[in-house]
């Protein structure tokens, strides 16, 4: 592990318990039943611990979209050619994929971040981090060297950091590219134990024969690399992608700036395993926006400890279940700094004698 990695791990500390506890106080003095919000108080809790601050507030919120390509295109794992990851960019670029419209309904920025999109892009709003034209065939051999896989959680952490001194201090994860379900249901296996059968979904929407295909291609990728469950990096360079790696970069720069990050769908998911396995205390700034329809989302929250937040039947990726909570987190935030106390009322909080 390089020395910069290694100091980007050693910056995440754990949350600042007298915050939560001063929040966790303030929401019991609020004029309601004790937890009667019920996981918006839970929510705000986290955010004060994340924070340091009792009544935060996100007036920059960015949701930071990781692009790459995928070698194991090559295996028919998609129902779409890798080539639309190439051309999703541009739209998205010009704002008019779905991540584009959500974003601008919460108020949250769209940065596009190119780590290894196979093609040479070039657009004013992008963000060119490229590690290398996309990823090697996992099916056939490792994805990328481990010096990659290195350079793009890196790169995920240093797009962080730019963001934070533009202002943002809230982070959602997006990603683009073709096959990437492929890859990370890879990594969820290599790093849980769970097999492939039970992950492995249908993506972009492959047909029944396209999924046993798909399970026989983790199979034997898994069977081909055997990736160290025990080290991340080592699975993010046989059988990962460069905006997963990414993606835990931007989860680990998020924690390392006290930041919440929100874990969008099945893609995020496997990047947060991978962000725990190198920084375990990175997992007390996640939060989970929702339950993708993506076969193994729910088993990757279930080993992350994550309740999400929606159940919307989505499976879009981009960062798109990510933007809708973030109407819930401002809820919370709103209830935090603007609902009244019993002492500010005069309403009874059920230890004296006066009566609403």
């Amino acid at each position: 592990m390089s020395e910069k990695l290694r100091q980007l791990i050693n910056s995440i500390t754990p949350p600042d318990e007298v915050a939560a506890s001063a929040a966790s106080q303030h929401l019991d003095q609020l004029t309601k039943p004790p937890g009667s919000l019920g996981k918006l108080e839970s929510m705000s809790i986290q955010l004060a611990g994340i924070t340091g601050t009792v009544k935060p507030e996100f007036n920059h919120k960015t949701v930071m979209v990781m692009a790459a390509d995928h070698g194991v295109c090559e295996e028919g794992v998609s129902a779409f050619p890798a080539e639309v990851t190439q051309q999703m960019l541009y739209n998205m670029l010009s704002g008019g994929a779905a991540i584009n419209v959500l974003a601008r309904h919460a108020g949250a920025d769209v940065k596009v971040v190119d780590v290894g999109v196979n093609a040479d892009v070039a657009h004013p709003d992008l963000v060119s981090r490229k590690v290398r034209m996309g990823t090697s065939n996992m099916a056939k051999g490792p994805a990328m060297l481990r010096t990659e896989a290195e350079q793009a959680i890196l790169a995920g952490a240093e797009a962080v950091a730019e963001a934070f001194e533009d202002g943002t201090r809230l982070f959602v994860t997006g990603e683009l590219g073709i096959g990437n379900t492929t890859a990370s249901a890879a990594v969820v296996c290599a790093l849980t134990g769970l097999e492939p059968e039970v992950i492995v979904g249908r993506g972009t929407g492959v047909d029944t024969a396209g999924l046993t295909r798909k399970i026989a291609v983790v199979c034997r990728a898994l069977d081909v690399n055997q990736p160290d469950g025990n080290d991340a990096l080592d699975v993010l360079t046989k059988v990962g992608g460069l905006e997963i790696a990414a993606l835990a970069g931007v989860i680990l720069g998020a924690a390392a700036h006290r930041c919440p990050v929100v874990l969008d769908g099945f893609i995020s998911g496997a990047a947060a395993l991978a962000a725990r396995a190198l920084a375990p205390a990175s997992a007390a700034y996640m939060l989970a926006s929702h339950a993708s329809d993506e076969r193994g989302h729910a088993a990757v929250l279930r080993q992350l400890k994550l309740e999400p937040m929606l159940h919307l039947d989505m499976r879009l990726g981009e960062g798109t279940g990510g933007a809708l909570s973030l109407h819930l987190i401002d809820a919370a935030c709103r209830i935090m700094r603007e609902m009244a106390t019993f002492a500010d009322a005069g309403v009874s909080d059920g230890q004296g004698a006066a009566q609403r």
